[in-house]
């Protein structure tokens, strides 16, 4: 009996879990409209959370769970606003709107998502305020909008997990202070702030495409919140090409998700893939999304390049026929507009792909002097592969198990693993 108990309960515990990594993000941002500080709306929900750790540990998961931890997060806010003394006339209105909201509407799930949507919107531009620093900013909305912990923050960044910790209560504490209103900006600072919501849409995407930890290679909640925020930024600004290059770059690749995964979640490489379960849908419309960037601006930017990139493999059928020289010359364009290590490194296997492994490998080891890839367990990675290609296998072993040790993903470690133990001693 006593067993079962703790069954029943680890059972309550993950499912607890699993709701509040998909609704944190809703309460959140339904709570900043409320209370107006996002830090305060964390709090909130963490409250909330609390509560219902409590209760659906007696009662067990109700049937619309993210509804209730949402009206009891509202109440702990209308609590809130009255004991810090702040019911003026217009958190009065306010918590009287809510409360009879409340009341006539039985679907609380349909009134959380009356707004939710531009609400999602306007905590990313919080989040993405001037008044933060960069890092703060991508810290702050990946932690809020993406539901990551610090220490899955601070290893996208390869940083120190108390410096994560420490940049993203200065960044809730600077925009109580500075008053940061909660709405989605417009003229001058809307085209200023855009490049850095684009690039946090696109660093939650990535968390659910590849997870950096845990057992799940992928997290398709985030995928799916990353591409509706993208759709809905593209609503919002239907003139700018980079906003549809991103959700084209999204939906091609999130149409390969049941491709990628094996029948025991194992990850299955873009070339392993059966193509034929690619989802089409989202082919089609990446595709579209990508021919409305280009048809948008004549010079494109690294999202719709990116988006470029993926669209070669999303029309080739069989991995054979790939067209390695343009994917290799989308690189070259993409490393002129948005130079970096990582896509160094992309442009290594592209090259590799189209010219033989011999030249990708001379790439590759031109790139292990570089500081930001120390810890990138891709970079052995793909030397391993192009060894192995070379008929070099005791290299090869030694790089795929180096790459292991870095991953933090256990699938992935495992593929590597796996990589590692297949070079034999024949070449």
């Amino acid at each position: 009996m006593a067993v079962n108990a703790d069954s029943k309960q680890h059972d309550t515990e993950r499912a607890i879990e699993t709701v509040w990594r998909i609704e944190s993000a809703r309460i959140i941002a339904g709570l900043t409209r409320i209370v107006r500080d996002v830090g305060v709306a964390e709090e909130l929900a963490q409250d909330a959370l609390l509560a219902a750790v409590t209760q659906w540990s007696k009662s067990g998961i109700p049937q619309n769970s993210g509804a209730w931890l949402m009206a009891t997060a509202k109440h702990r806010a209308i609590d809130y606003l009255r004991h810090r003394k702040l019911a003026d006339t217009k958190h009065e209105i306010l918590g009287r709107e809510l409360a009879e909201r409340e009341k006539e509407t039985p679907d609380l799930a349909a009134a959380m998502d009356d707004d939710i949507g531009d609400d999602l919107l306007r905590l990313v531009f919080i989040a993405c305020h001037p008044v933060l620093a960069t890092e703060a900013r991508v810290a702050l909305t990946l932690r809020l909008l993406g539901g990551l912990t610090t220490s899955e923050i601070a290893r996208a960044f390869l940083a120190a997990e108390p410096t994560i910790a420490q940049r993203i209560v200065r960044a809730k504490r600077t925009l109580s202070e500075a008053g940061v209103p909660f709405e989605v900006p417009r003229g001058d600072d809307f085209t200023a702030r855009l490049a850095s919501v684009l690039q946090v849409i696109y660093l939650i995407f990535n968390e659910g495409y590849a997870a950096t930890s845990g057992d799940d290679w992928m997290r398709s909640s985030l995928c799916d919140e990353a591409m509706r925020l993208g759709r809905i930024l593209v609503g919002l600004v239907p003139d700018e090409a980079e906003a549809h290059g991103l959700l084209a770059l999204m939906e091609i690749h999130a149409s390969r998700a049941k491709a990628r995964v094996g029948p025991s979640g194992e990850p299955i490489l873009l070339l392993d893939q059966d193509r034929s379960r690619w989802d089409h849908l989202l082919i089609h419309r990446g595709l579209a999304a990508l021919a409305q960037s280009e048809h948008l601006s004549e010079k494109r930017g690294p999202y719709t390049l990116q988006a470029a990139i993926a669209a070669c493999h999303a029309r080739t059928a069989v991995a054979a026929e790939t067209n390695w020289a343009q994917i290799a010359a989308l690189y070259d364009e993409l490393l002129a507009t948005a130079p970096s290590p990582v896509v160094e490194l992309n442009r290594a296997v592209a090259v590799g792909m189209a010219r033989g492994p011999a030249a990708g490998l001379q790439l590759v080891d031109a790139l292990y002097g570089n500081a930001a890839l120390k810890n990138y367990h891709l970079l052995p990675a793909v030397r391993g592969d192009f060894l192995q290609k070379l008929g070099r296998p005791s290299e090869a072993r030694e790089e795929f198990a180096r790459a292991a040790a870095m991953a933090q993903n256990s699938r992935e470690r495992d593929l590597l693993l796996d990589r590692a133990r297949a070079c034999t001693g024949t070449g």
